[in-house]
């Protein structure tokens, strides 16, 4: 079975804030890309995403886009070793609105190989996601950017 994993949090502000705070790359680019982002997620896109952290933009391929609902993402996964085959994994982020005003924003990637470099990626992009939703919850909340300076 191919490695996946989940991570959630919660997030005191509407959904449709939280919702364009990941889908708006202007909102993006202040507390996550470090290095910018080029594009709205919206459904069939192909947008851009850079980090400071790991120079050189990347495309990101949006399957789909629900307004205040979901995100589904696919992206290239960390190659396997030298001359190994390409793949992608999906990323499924959901917004649900709570009864207390919050939103729950869940995580979910999936399709890693079942390899010792897909294990390897998935920890390190499930540690990646686990900050995105800190950094998100700290800028949407409180207007302070949690990764200005912490990769460089």
């Amino acid at each position: 079975m191919p490695y996946e994993f989940t991570v959630s949090g919660r997030i005191a502000r509407s959904v449709h804030d939280v919702f364009e705070a990941v889908a708006d790359p202007a909102m993006l680019s202040k507390y996550f890309t470090t290095g910018g982002a080029k594009g709205r997620l919206e459904t069939g896109a192909t947008v851009t995403w850079d980090f400071h952290d790991f120079p050189g933009a990347f495309p990101v391929h949006v399957v789909e886009s629900a307004p205040d609902t979901k995100i589904v993402l696919r992206w290239d996964a960390a190659p396997d070793a030298d001359g190994a085959e390409p793949y992608q994994t999906t990323v499924t982020i959901t917004f649900e609105a709570l009864n207390d005003g919050r939103t729950l924003v869940r995580i979910h990637e999936a399709g890693f190989h079942e390899t010792e470099a897909g294990l390897k990626a998935s920890y390190g992009n499930c540690e990646g996601w686990t900050g995105m939703l800190c950094a998100l919850r700290v800028w949407i909340e409180h207007g302070i950017n949690l990764r200005d300076g912490f990769y460089k």
